[in-house]
């Protein structure tokens, strides 16, 4: 099955949905530009998504993705809560905040039929998902108005998993992906291998097509993952300086810096493991706390210190998303680096 076949695109780039850093320009730019443009949903209330799907089914009749989590929302604990501050107190003290005016919440929500309510009468072609899929009747809901359902594996076990349940394609994500991993069978962060280990087993082992994800950052990354059995490459790190992405200031110069070679996974910035370049709180707390409440509860109190430090131009506690591989990171447009992404695609 050819690319077009399965998501109705021109070329083999799908944009990395990017919670934080994105909008509906980017997702726009790059379905004009003839790959699938992504809007990452999980951060959004369903009257933000009705706005930006507005604003994508506006700009553009091509084919575009939404891409929502599959979490279970966890009991909070007060204890762990409690110790998790704890250890953020000496930072609190040094910008003076104090820690009892910090409220408790989370600011990720799964995907639930009040979502599907907000997102159905635009009929999203495309609908992705992280950390496995939704209940038998949303998928059901999705797949009822013609949709492709897409979800991100990070082992084989995942990947039949995902095939068993519904998914019409598997995204493939390496260790090398920049942002949280997919994984959702086990925590077990030992059993997270490189793209181009993980792609030919997971081809191997399913039959429905496979998207390569982490660390492809050029045009000749592109070609390796499509001879390697992908369908299409998903990137998300190379569009991080893009001008139609909302990436911080103190987030884009750490992408232009030297210290972008330097990536870790860390749960400090949620509670789940995700790849950030490295900086002060993960080099002096990290980069795996137990402390930590459980995803997505962890954000609130780390928040309050990103907040402070960027206003002073300091990227000390903010998730630096990044992949392995930074390289292919450009201040051009989304629509010119997508070119430059299929030019050796085009060229072989």
């Amino acid at each position: 099955m050819s690319i077009k076949d399965l998501l109705g695109i021109e070329h083999p780039i799908i944009q990395a949905p990017m919670a934080g850093v994105q909008g509906s320009e980017l997702a726009i730019a790059v379905s004009q530009a003839g790959g699938l443009g992504s809007l990452p949903c999980a951060m959004l209330t369903p009257d933000m998504i009705r706005a930006e799907l507005t604003a994508i089914t506006t700009a553009t009749s091509k084919p575009f993705n939404v891409n929502f989590f599959c979490h279970t929302p966890p009991q909070v604990s007060a204890e762990r809560e409690a110790t998790w501050r704890t250890a953020l107190q000496p930072y609190f003290a040094e910008y003076d905040i104090n820690a009892d005016d910090i409220p408790a919440g989370a600011g990720r929500a799964p995907f639930s039929h009040a979502i599907a309510d907000a997102i159905e009468a635009f009929h999203p072609p495309i609908v992705s998902f992280h950390f496995g899929l939704p209940s038998p009747d949303l998928l059901a809901r999705i797949k009822g108005w013609g949709a492709k359902v897409l979800s991100t594996a990070t082992t084989v076990e995942e990947a039949k998993w995902l095939e068993a349940h519904g998914a019409d394609a598997i995204i493939a994500q390496g260790l090398e992906a920049g942002g949280h991993r997919g994984l959702f069978l086990s925590d077990d962060i030992t059993t997270q291998v490189g793209t181009f280990s993980l792609l030919p087993q997971i081809s191997q082992a399913v039959n429905i097509p496979v998207i390569a994800a982490g660390g492809i950052a050029d045009a000749k990354g592109v070609a390796a993952a499509l001879s390697l059995g992908a369908i299409a490459a998903q990137i998300g790190t190379a569009y991080l300086l893009c001008p139609e992405t909302k990436t911080s200031q103190v987030h884009r110069a750490a992408l232009k810096s030297a210290s972008a070679q330097h990536t870790a996974l860390t749960n400090l910035f949620s509670g789940r493991p995700a790849r950030s370049i490295v900086n002060r709180v993960i080099r002096e707390i990290g980069p795996i706390s137990n402390s930590t409440p459980e995803f997505p509860l962890a954000t609130t109190a780390i928040t309050s210190l990103r907040s402070k430090a960027e206003a002073n131009g300091s990227g000390d506690f903010s998730p630096l998303w990044c992949g392995q591989n930074a390289t292919g990171c450009k201040e051009i447009s989304a629509a010119d680096l997508t070119a430059e992404l299929v030019a050796e695609v085009l060229k072989r």
